[in-house]
């Protein structure tokens, strides 16, 4: 078990205040296409979708999608058409930006000692520009990810939710294949990084001068002060104060989204064939996964909330739902189909669960195996569940890449 440091970027590992940098970045990127498009038209399209991917709560589709929709159709253009021109922008012109950010030595020394101690290190920046982007900030930052292997460095094209979404923060962790263990928020910015971070449980550590923390209450979790102050700080620490808190019901519910979305991202540079290897015998491969988590869902999770919600204290029987593999024959399935179908059946179970109030998390109900339980247990056992399954198909991806990887340095 070790220690999970996120960072977030700006102001954090990268001198760039947002507010100057935005509106230098809509501008430049208005006058690249300036040729093509109306500034005008450009303008209020990229804020909309900006704004729709704050909006997002769904697990289906990236952040990149749902930008998309938002953004071509108002404008009358096709994707296609326009994909060469943003990517020379990022390759040309993004770059020009660079003088209205500030290298910060000690961020560097900090990621570098992250590195040292074995801390799982990973970007948790604001994925809602492209990756290529977002590259660029990290090189600037003197941290390229060619140089530092950080787990993780989210982008618009890989992640589904954005901060201050409490699934963003779910979504990093299940990307990091829900490592055991203390996390820790490292950002500047209260209501982004610090905020949804302690609705969680999770640790925290605000880069903040003491005179912004005035009407914010400091929990053992949470520590404060200079990016070089991180690491005294940890060290007092005791970590179990730092364990994300899967008996809350925010956090519960940012894990279930999380799910479809960390699957998703896990598969998208699979080759056909590689969602139905096997890189261990006896072991599910990566289609028989995403059809046993479908199933679940369908008919075993959504109709037992359903009914701890409509009846009186339910009977609940056991289902030994493991056999349906063989049973329902998921090798022969469409591994792709079905994650999205697992995708639009946790949609449902969502809709569920996000309009209750607190007491109809205390619904109780008999479980065959378990005995009485509560809406709020079994909602628990689904989320251990979605986390043994996302470490499960975290491994599988990691196989699968060595594999490939091996077979390609033969040929």
């Amino acid at each position: 078990m070790t220690l999970t440091l996120l960072f977030d970027l700006d102001d954090t590992l990268l001198g760039n205040s947002m507010d100057s940098f935005i509106p230098a970045y809509l501008s430049s990127l208005c006058e690249h296409l300036s040729p093509y498009l109306p500034a005008d038209k450009l303008v209020s399209s990229l804020i909309s979708g900006t704004q729709a991917m704050l909006d997002k709560s769904s697990p289906a589709g990236t952040l990149k999608d749902t930008f998309d929709q938002a953004f071509y159709p108002v404008l009358g253009i096709n994707e296609a058409d326009y994909y060469h021109k943003f990517e020379g922008y990022y390759r040309d012109v993004f770059p020009d930006l660079k003088p209205l950010t500030r290298f910060l030595p000690d961020a560097v020394s900090t990621i570098e000692e992250s590195f040292k101690r074995g801390y799982n290190v990973a970007i948790a920046t604001n994925p809602l520009f492209p990756h290529a982007a977002i590259k660029q900030r990290l090189e600037w930052a003197g941290l390229s990810p060619e140089l530092y292997p950080f787990l993780v460095v989210p982008s618009y094209e890989t992640f589904h939710f954005a901060k201050p979404h409490s699934a963003f923060f779910t979504e990093s962790l299940a990307a990091l294949g829900w490592p055991d263990g203390p996390v820790v928020m490292v950002g500047d910015n209260y209501d982004h990084d610090i905020g949804p971070a302690r609705s969680m449980g999770m640790g925290n550590f605000w880069i903040v001068d003491e005179d912004q923390i005035n009407g914010h209450d400091m929990p053992v979790s949470a520590g404060m002060g200079k990016i070089q102050d991180l690491f005294s700080w940890i060290d007092t620490v005791a970590w179990e104060h730092l364990e994300p808190d899967f008996n809350r019901v925010e956090t519960m519910l940012a894990v279930l989204r999380a799910t479809p979305a960390a699957l998703h991202a896990f598969s998208r540079e699979f080759e056909n064939d590689n969602w139905d290897e096997h890189p261990h015998p006896g072991e599910w491969n990566y289609t028989e996964i995403m059809c046993h988590l479908r199933d679940v869902d369908i008919e075993v999770n959504t109709p037992r909330i359903a009914q701890v919600l409509d009846g009186n204290n339910p009977f609940l029987p056991g289902i030994d739902t493991d056999r349906w593999a063989q049973e329902r024959v998921y090798y022969c399935q469409n591994g792709p189909q079905a994650l999205v179908d697992f995708a639009n059946s946790r949609v449902q179970l969502l809709n569920l669960l996000d309009s209750l109030e607190n007491a109809d998390w205390e619904r109780p109900a008999n479980h065959a195996i378990f005995g009485p339980t509560s809406l709020k247990e079994i909602v628990s056992i689904i989320v251990g569940h979605d986390q043994l399954h996302i470490r499960q198909a975290f491994q599988f991806k990691g196989d699968i890449t060595y594999q490939t990887t091996t077979r390609a340095s033969r040929e």
